[in-house]
């Protein structure tokens, strides 16, 4: 499986050894967790994490693999949250699930991302980068700034929006965005 990396993202970690890396006390939310290596990285730092994704048969897999994690791992989809998780988490972390969903819903899902952080909590946003105008056979859809952009809201300010290198891709870059919620 593409998707299934044998390490958590190298912009995940990066920005976390940088800035959040201190878990203890507080709720950590992986979306579109996969097969959990992010997941079980953020558990790792003492974030009492949930991760969710729409595929049991991933969930099954990052069960199996992990059996001892500390990780909530649940199936859930992104367009229908739990109404608890609402405002719940202190760092939410949205890697590469808003770019594969259909332009048709990009909005939608962009809006629940964002409702997902907590007061006083942080959404990290890494993603593939579109030019705007850009057309583009997918999946996935790489966001364009636009896109990235309309992460933030009245209450979810923009901090950090960079155009980072992938170190495992020459050439190639990612989108990385930090939003904090007042």
């Amino acid at each position: 499986m593409p998707w299934d990396a044998a390490e958590p993202n190298p912009l995940l970690v990066t920005w976390m050894a940088r800035h959040a890396a201190e878990g203890a006390g507080r709720r950590a939310l992986v979306i579109g967790c996969g097969l959990g290596r992010d997941a079980e990285y953020i558990a790792a730092l003492g974030f009492r994490t949930t991760a969710f994704d729409i595929s049991e048969t991933a969930l099954a897999t990052a069960r199996a693999r992990f059996p001892e994690s500390t990780v909530e791992y649940v199936v859930a989809d992104l367009l229908a949250p739990p109404a608890a998780w609402i405002s719940g988490y202190d760092l939410v972390v949205e890697s590469i699930t808003v770019q594969s969903m259909p332009l048709s819903v990009r909005d939608r899902a962009t809006a629940r991302v964002s409702s997902l952080v907590a007061p006083g909590g942080t959404l990290l946003v890494i993603s593939g980068i579109r030019a705007e105008g850009a057309q583009v056979d997918g999946p996935p859809w790489p966001l364009t700034r636009s896109e990235i952009d309309a992460f933030a809201t009245e209450e979810l300010k923009p901090v950090l929006i960079e155009e980072v290198p992938r170190p495992d891709v020459p050439g190639v870059a990612r989108w990385r965005a930090v939003f904090q919620r007042a």
